[in-house]
């Protein structure tokens, strides 16, 4: 229980963190992860908030998890170290490292954390969580061997990482002989720009449609004398008309009372708004379908029968069975490096808890059924 009596700052001993003192650089890949391609991925998670729901639903459906120990001896100390170990700055647990790790594979592809130790005191101190373009990773001379270099300036040669072995790193779905791996928002960047186009031509429509202004047209009749003083009784109307319009925006109601020839009619209404439901929900339906998220999911009413909600359910099932074996070997490797470091050989297993979608199904389905009641209503009346 004396792990943590001698916690020191992520900083001091990270290796992924950039220090003044190292003085590195990096080789020359040409599938490296590119930084600008991880800040669109971000912008467009801040764009368009429906994506950033996604990834934050896939996170939560992922589910807990329990490390069985086959030491039963060493359970309790393994259970403590899970559930206290600092990640970051902020978090505690590894629950916590691996939901960030998780929405990082999701983002970029790639995920790369550290199991960060204290060398005098021979502990794991924390976990740490990098962006994945902060280090290069190179094939090593076995197929399965990878090597790690710091990714800074390209004047000098390249130098690895003096603790590979601390590297926690998870590439999903990467290409054929490929190491990186592909992030779910790829291909999506296009779409979401002519999405948001397409909101941002709704609101400027609604300035110059939506917002609702008068003509005000004044016609004298063929009496010379009304003709003589058209022009003063124009800026009369004019005048009465701002201060009638000024006393509506009080919540006073006043009538506007003239005498002759006078047409008011509002500004665009012959030219009605474009409909935009069917543009958008073919972008969103592209969106959707490339996150893996059911509809309804996401608070989409779109019609669905019962059997299509369950086989949407057991297709998001299948996704976060994949994203489970993609972390379990992580959560072994850092359970097997606390006991390692407690001198203990066990091995760990991790027990997923079971994906249950029905609560979510239900509710989903409620959702629907009023909203159809609604339709129906609608038609009724």
């Amino acid at each position: 229980m004396g792990l943590f009596k001698r916690k020191q700052p992520v900083s001091n001993n990270s290796i992924l963190i950039p220090t003044k003192s190292r003085n590195v650089s990096q080789p020359i890949y040409s599938d490296l992860p590119d930084p600008l391609e991880h800040q669109l991925y971000n912008n467009l998670c801040h764009s368009v908030p429906i994506i950033g729901a996604a990834i934050t639903k896939i996170i939560r459906l992922t589910g807990n998890y329990t490390v069985e120990c086959s030491d039963h001896n060493m359970q309790k100390a393994l259970d403590y170290f899970l559930s206290s170990v600092p990640v970051g700055v902020s978090s505690i647990s590894i629950q916590s490292f691996t939901d960030v790790y998780l929405e990082s594979l999701l983002m970029y592809g790639n995920a790369l954390g550290e199991i960060v130790i204290d060398p005098k005191a021979r502990c794991i101190t924390s976990l740490y969580c990098a962006m994945p373009d902060r280090i290069i990773i190179h094939k090593g001379t076995k197929s399965d061997e990878c090597q790690y270099f710091h990714r800074c300036s390209d004047s000098e040669k390249p130098v690895p990482v003096r603790h590979p072995e601390r590297i926690v790193f998870t590439a999903m779905n990467p290409p054929p002989d490929g190491i990186y791996g592909v992030s779910i928002l790829h291909g999506l960047p296009a779409l979401s720009q002519i999405l948001l186009r397409i909101y941002e031509c709704i609101g400027q429509n609604y300035d110059r449609i939506g917002n609702v202004r008068y003509a005000v047209t004044y016609r004298p009749s063929n009496d010379p004398s009304e003709r003589a003083y058209a022009g003063e009784r124009a800026k009369i109307i004019a005048k009465e008309w701002s201060e009638g319009m000024k006393a509506g925006s009080r919540g006073e109601v006043r009538d506007f009372v003239c005498a002759g020839d006078v047409d008011i009619k509002v500004i665009g209404a012959e030219n009605p708004l474009l409909n935009t439901e069917i543009p958008v929900r073919q972008l969103l339906e592209q969106i959707v379908s490339r996150l893996s998220i059911p509809p309804f999911l996401l608070g989409l009413n779109w019609s669905s029968t019962e059997r299509m909600s369950t086989q949407q359910s057991d297709i998001l099932t299948s996704e976060l069975e994949y994203f489970r074996r993609l972390l379990t070997p992580v959560i072994i490797k850092i359970s097997s490096a606390f006991l390692r470091l407690s001198g203990s050989q066990a091995d760990v297993q991790v027990i997923w808890d079971n994906i249950n979608l029905q609560d979510e199904t239900e509710l989903a389905m409620a959702r629907l059924h009023n909203a159809q009641a609604m339709e129906i209503e609608k038609r009724i009346q």
